[in-house]
C-alpha cells in the first residue's frame, strides 16, 4: 500500500475552518446570554458547531474516496468481519430497471381545427421570415445552385 499523501495546506484548512466555526458557536452562544439575545442567537450558537463537524467529515470522506481510488481493486480478498464489505464499483454507466422510474405521460393528440390552422399560420410566417433573412443576407436559391456547380 502506498504511503498516504500529505496535504499540509489542506490539513490547515480544515482545522482553521472548524476552530471558527467553532469561535463563531461561542460567540453566538455569548450572543444568546447576553440581554439582547434571541432565539436566533441560540439557532445558530447550535449550528455552528454542527458546520464544524462536517467540515471534519467532508476531509475524512475526501480522503477516504482518494485512497479507494488509488487502491487497485482486490476481489480476491475475503471481507473482514465487523466491517461492512466493499461493493465492485461497475466500470460503466448501469441501467436503470424497467418499472422503477413512472411512465411519462403521452402528449393528448387533438385533431382541433383551430389549433391546426393556427400551427399553419405560425408555420407560414417562419417561412417567410426564413426568406426575408436569406434575401437580406444575399443567398438566393438561385445563387447558391449557381455557385455549386
Amino acid at each position: 500500500m502506498p504511503a498516504p499523501r500529505r496535504r499540509p495546506a489542506l490539513i490547515l484548512f480544515v482545522v482553521v475552518a472548524a476552530l471558527g466555526c467553532l469561535a463563531l458557536g461561542w460567540w453566538q452562544w455569548g450572543r444568546f446570554e447576553s440581554a439582547s439575545g434571541t432565539a436566533q442567537n441560540l439557532g445558530y450558537a447550535l449550528q455552528w458547531p454542527l458546520f464544524a463537524g462536517f467540515v471534519v467529515f467532508a476531509y475524512v470522506r475526501f480522503i477516504r474516496l482518494e485512497r479507494e481510488a488509488r487502491e487497485p481493486a482486490e476481489e480476491t480478498e475475503p471481507p473482514q468481519p465487523g466491517r461492512l464489505a466493499r461493493l465492485s464499483k461497475p466500470s460503466g454507466p448501469r441501467e436503470i430497471p424497467a418499472g422503477i422510474l413512472p411512465e411519462r405521460p403521452a402528449a393528448a393528440r387533438t385533431d382541433d381545427p383551430v389549433v391546426a390552422e393556427y400551427n399553419q399560420y405560425l408555420a407560414a410566417l417562419n417561412a417567410r421570415e426564413l426568406r426575408t433573412q436569406i434575401r437580406a443576407a444575399g443567398l438566393e436559391a438561385r445563387d447558391i445552385e449557381r455557385s455549386a456547380g
